[in-house]
């Protein structure tokens, strides 16, 4: 494992310069202190003891790292873990990475530092520093994830079964009548993505449609939703249904309808994933599937402090979900 002369060479400096960066971040200066946890972070260096201070040491405080605090599918698991942790006597501290790798890794140097003294993480990624605590302490390591299940990342987690309410969303579709269906994805390294993707295609190769499955790539965000639907509404052979990986991306689509003239649920059905608190209110309500947010939030946030606690709990949790009928879907044109 790295030491902090291994950082100080790769970083110029002396091993004391290291050593103040690392435990007195604000005796250095803000250039050197940037350049030496870039390369504590490339070099996998974890505090010597870390995993002891971890163990025996207590600040109050949980971290749970966000990948877009804009999103509104957030706030919702912030509250309930919030209201976890409050009712244990923890004081919740927020960071928002903004799906950048090295925000992440900042953030996770506060549990080493003894600033934080367990982390959720509802991206689906672990910095190294993360990491490395996990292959130290194992088991007993304080790092959680919520809602972003990722099994390689070998950590505790809160989830629904993302590929069971896929095939859910898209069997709604199917007995509807559809037949070529549009399913607009998110980005492509992202688990949500890759196993939602999983359960539309069962479902497609179940109803015998797989070749009529039409994926679209998206990130999310109502843009990305506006501008699939522009382009396969646009196409000869045009889907009679949208599948989208979020209720923000259905929002993108159901704009784009309304822009080029084509009828919800009449012309075209959508449907969403997550149920946020506005899709129901949404002209015509949107059919979406529903993951109880507030509760993974409180579920992680608990499941966190049994792990600082020490109690044997379940590690994987996974959720229910519902298929939430609204009036944004229909029999294709001519089925009704």
């Amino acid at each position: 494992m790295a030491t902090i002369y291994d950082i100080a060479r790769h970083v110029g400096v002396s091993a004391g310069t290291v050593s103040r960066a690392l435990s007195r971040p604000e005796k250095v200066l803000p250039d050197t202190r940037r350049r030496i946890e870039q390369a504590a972070a490339a070099l996998g260096y974890v505090p010597n003891a870390s995993a002891r201070t971890l163990k025996t040491q207590r600040c109050g405080k949980i971290l749970i790292t966000v990948p877009d605090i804009g999103n509104p599918f957030f706030a919702r698991i912030l509250k309930g873990a919030e209201e976890a942790a409050q009712a244990a006597g923890y004081a919740v501290l927020l960071g928002d990475t903004e799906h950048q790798a090295e925000r992440e890794e900042r953030y996770a140097q506060m549990l080493p530092r003894n600033q934080a003294d367990g982390m959720i993480v509802l991206g689906h990624r672990l910095p190294p520093t993360a990491r490395e605590i996990v292959r130290q302490l194992g088991a007993k390591a304080p790092v959680v994830n919520g809602c972003e299940f990722d099994p390689t990342l070998g950590i505790p987690s809160v989830h629904i079964d993302n590929a069971a309410a896929a095939r859910a969303a898209m069997a709604h579709l199917y007995a509807l009548g559809h037949a070529r269906i549009a399913v607009v994805g998110g980005p492509p390294d992202n688990p949500l993505h890759r196993q939602r993707l999983e359960g539309a295609r069962a479902a497609a190769l179940a109803y015998g449609r797989l070749d009529s499955l039409v994926p679209v790539p998206g990130d999310f965000s109502v843009e990305s939703g506006y501008q699939a639907a522009r382009r396969v509404l646009g196409e000869h052979a045009a889907p009679t249904a949208a599948f989208c990986f979020s209720d923000q991306m259905a929002l993108g689509v159901l704009a784009a309808c309304r822009d080029l003239g084509i009828r919800v649920p009449e012309d075209f059905s959508v449907v969403g994933f997550d149920d946020l608190a506005s899709s129901r209110y949404l002209s015509p309500p949107l059919t979406t599937i529903s993951q109880p947010m507030h509760e993974i939030g409180v579920r992680a946030a608990r499941l966190l402090l049994a792990i600082l606690r020490a109690e044997d709990v379940p590690r994987q949790q996974t959720l229910d979900f519902s298929l939430m009928l609204r009036g944004s879907t229909a029999p294709p044109p001519g089925r009704a």
